[in-house]
């Protein structure tokens, strides 16, 4: 079981190096390097480490970029594909989000199929991981992993959320207008493929 107190250290570091990355402000970067401070002083408190040791390696990750891992639902019903229709441009995609500091990706993909398309879901494996840039999206500042994990219903309704305006489940030939920022077809296709063969290869790049 992990250790609460270095799961909320981790988390407020994470906090506190995103706002110093990204915060233009003097006053707001002042606080987010009070955070930073927290969290050393946390970590010291409960291990052995020096607090300039932890200061040191906290530090060294400031302004460093790390990929972003985008966790995808993959949800079939009756032979079909559990897609949502994206607030943000008007397509489909899978459901999805980025992986949250301080949740598994089972809990980040259980989260996001309830969150934008409604249902109660179990994740039962994980189908593949593959980086963005391989892939035929579109340009992208960030450099992403996108994890792909197969889930059955367990319970829930269809029901769109903040992100979303539409859910509903497409056959193989009927797939509607793609979120190529999301999911490609090609992608979509292998995960059709992939259950219907009962392939258990996870797919990598």
């Amino acid at each position: 079981m992990p250790l609460k107190w270095l799961e909320w250290a981790k988390q407020i570091q994470a906090i506190s190096q995103a706002g110093l990355e990204y915060s233009k402000d003097p006053y707001d970067l002042e606080r987010f390097q009070m955070l930073r401070e927290l969290s050393v002083n946390i970590l010291h408190e409960y291990t052995e480490v020096e607090t300039e040791k932890i200061a040191e390696l906290f530090a060294g990750e400031t302004g460093y970029a790390t990929p972003k891992v985008d966790v995808r639902g993959v949800v079939f019903r009756d032979g079909k594909i559990l897609l949502v229709r994206e607030r943000i441009d008007g397509a489909w995609a899978l459901p999805s989000g980025w992986a949250d500091i301080g949740l598994t990706p089972k809990e980040v993909v259980t989260k996001e199929v309830k969150e934008e398309a409604g249902f109660d879901v179990t994740p039962v494996r994980l189908l593949g991981v593959l980086d963005k840039k391989c892939h035929d999206h579109p340009p992208s500042p960030w450099h992403v992993y996108k994890m792909f994990i197969l889930c059955e219903i367990a319970g829930g309704k269809a029901e769109s959320g903040m992100e979303t305006l539409q859910v509903d489940f497409f056959g193989e030939d009927e797939l509607p207008e793609l979120s190529t920022e999301r999911n490609t077809e090609r992608q979509i296709r292998w995960l059709f493929e992939a259950v219907r063969s009962g392939n258990a290869e996870t797919l990598l790049d």
